[in-house]
């Protein structure tokens, strides 16, 4: 009886939005595999990640759609990586390759580390190749048509605001400060930055080089608005701007 080789398991990032800013790599990749994964979308449409790679999917492909509550909770999350591992682990184990797909870079913030580490733990053997992509912070700059940093600018990247001392001793210790999916706590923010003379130098950007992208630029007049999940600030602390 023929042993059948396991499958390898690709993460790809695929960039903020935009279908022609993957990789050339990540593209060939999706077209060659078999099977191409990527976080479930939310009240039965797309997802974000599957809507990047639509144009460039093959008719005969799998598509695995996977769980991914957005809840804080351990016990809740531990439980969908552990079902999304065993929906990839299937495929692997049949031979199938799987490219999982996932908005951005693959490395940052992405949930593609969780169902990595999740397999590995299960089998220290498995295959797993990660193939960057473009992170939001960068797509956000250059949309708005500013570097993001500049000589020896010092960044910060803030995941969201957990506490308001996180994003005080960012703002006291770096020239740039960018803030991920900021909608939850913007009024917060908002607070922080006036008290610190920095709203004439924010930024917002939501969905970054999508077709329903939106920039905003000086929030001085902005106390509160209403910002879709994918939404980011970048601050930038110095006097003068890049």
């Amino acid at each position: 009886m023929t042993r059948i080789s396991p499958g390898k398991l690709y993460g790809v990032g695929v960039g903020p939005g935009d279908p022609e800013l993957l990789t050339v790599k990540g593209v060939r990749l999706i077209q060659q595999a078999p099977v191409v994964a990527f976080p479930e979308g939310v009240q039965g449409k797309p997802g974000i990640a599957e809507q990047i790679v639509a144009p460039w999917l093959r008719a005969g492909q799998v598509k695995l759609p996977l769980s991914f509550p957005y809840v804080q909770a351990e016990e809740v999350l531990w439980a969908a990586w552990e079902l999304a591992a065993d929906q990839v682990q299937s495929c692997l184990q049949q031979g199938l390759d799987v490219v999982f797909v996932s908005e951005g870079d693959i490395s940052f913030y992405s949930t593609f580390t969780y169902l990595a580490q999740t397999l590995q733990t299960r089998d220290p053997n498995v295959l797993i190749e990660a193939v960057p992509g473009i992170a939001s912070p960068m797509a956000a700059a250059a949309v708005l048509g500013i570097p993001l940093t500049v000589r020896s600018q010092r960044l910060a990247i803030l995941p969201a605001l957990y506490a308001v001392a996180d994003l005080e001793t960012a703002l006291q210790t770096s020239d740039v400060v960018v803030l991920m999916k900021v909608s939850s706590v913007y009024a917060l923010v908002w607070q922080v930055l006036e008290r610190y003379g920095l709203l004439h130098q924010s930024y917002i950007v939501e969905r970054a080089t999508q077709p329903s992208q939106v920039i905003y630029r000086d929030l001085s007049d902005r106390p509160q608005l209403d910002l879709p999940y994918f939404s980011l600030l970048i601050v930038y602390t110095n006097a003068c701007k890049p």
